[in-house]
């Protein structure tokens, strides 16, 4: 037996993995951030965040033997270069836990698997075609996934396993940037942001109807990004208009939220959009770098962030996604990570 051979049997049985660490936010005093903070009652709690392979390495003692593993293996194979988020746009998360995120400087879809312990890169379009601008991205019932490409100008097709199954929106999409679906009527519908219109299509990628022109009224919109279909409701960030409109599931315009302004609460680049089971709405405010929450009201509940890097801070933040579990998911795009909050409810 070598001497590097030896080294790495040695560190490998005498270092056994502990458990993944995932995301969980830990400290000394077993307490993670909240807000608002007190004496107010807190609504949401900081979980962590997401970043890449650090996200699946063991606690302490397990990644002291991994280093050295890593160092010695390195002797022989060269520097390892970690996988990480490089400007995370936005995101999913399926019922098993399993986090999709699109990402547009690796041009890709990093997918976190915590249950298998793993992270997958996705960098396929379609047959000897990468992405290029993958943005909005959601899943459906039998697994398949779908990414809004917005130079391929077109929705992607995956498997669950990432292997490309077909596209559709060539020649009628423009600049494809948020997906949302309906599960009950089986329809998608895309923010088309160069043609100013939400597009909808049915799973057989037939366009339906198009909604909304350029313009500044009800309905109309300047520029739509990210969209989030929830409750029987489509809402659509209609960016250049500073607002978030709300549509019901046939197309109407319901009311408008949000105003362009100088004040906390308004939207100057209003982006990603999200609602949780209580239809608290979540609106990343790109331009000032903050989360703002609202109530089904549209009233303003409270903002998180801020322009920064610490927790509860953000950098040119993007999409903005919940799941079955309650958990609000922030792509802060230029900080290169997924900042994670629970909400605790109304009590």
């Amino acid at each position: 037996m070598t001497w590097l051979a030896f080294c790495v049997l040695f560190v490998a049985t005498g270092c056994a993995t502990q458990g993944s660490r995932f995301m969980r936010y830990e400290t000394a005093a077993g307490e993670a951030p909240v807000w608002p903070p007190a004496p107010e009652v807190a609504r949401y709690r900081y979980v962590g965040q997401l970043t890449g392979e650090g996200n699946f390495t063991s606690n302490r003692s397990a990644n002291a033997g991994r280093r050295a593993l890593a160092w010695l293996v390195g002797l022989a194979a060269g520097k390892h270069s970690p996988v990480v988020l490089q400007r995370p746009q936005t995101g999913y998360t399926d019922t098993t836990g399993r986090v999709y995120v699109t990402d547009v400087s690796r041009a890709a879809v990093y997918v976190f698997d915590e249950a298998a312990g793993r992270l997958d890169v996705w960098e396929m379009a379609g047959q000897n075609q990468r992405f290029q601008t993958p943005l909005g991205i959601t899943v459906v019932e039998d697994g398949r996934v779908l990414v809004a490409d917005g130079d391929l100008a077109r929705v992607i097709l995956l498997d669950d396993q990432g292997r490309p199954v077909g596209s559709f929106g060539e020649g009628v999409l423009q600049r494809p940037v948020g997906l949302a679906y309906d599960p009950a009527a089986s329809r998608v519908f895309v923010a088309d942001r160069q043609a100013h219109d939400v597009k909808v299509f049915d799973m057989q990628g037939r366009l339906l109807e198009t909604w909304g022109r350029l313009g500044v009224g009800p309905g109309e919109f300047n520029a739509p990004t990210y969209l989030t279909f929830a409750h029987g409701r489509l809402y659509v960030t209609d960016t250049l208009n500073s607002r978030v409109q709300v549509l019901d599931a046939s197309g109407r315009f319901l009311r408008s939220i949000g105003r362009r302004g100088l004040y906390v609460g308004d939207m100057p680049r209003p982006k990603g959009v999200a609602v949780d089971r209580d239809r608290n709405l979540y609106v990343v405010e790109s331009y000032y770098d903050y989360l703002l929450v609202f109530n089904e009201k549209g009233e303003f509940l409270l903002p998180i962030g801020g322009t920064g890097s610490g927790i509860g801070e953000f950098y040119l933040p993007a999409g903005v996604w919940t799941d079955h579990r309650n958990w609000i998911y922030v792509a802060d795009a230029f900080n290169g990570r997924i900042v994670v909050f629970e909400y605790l409810g109304e009590t």
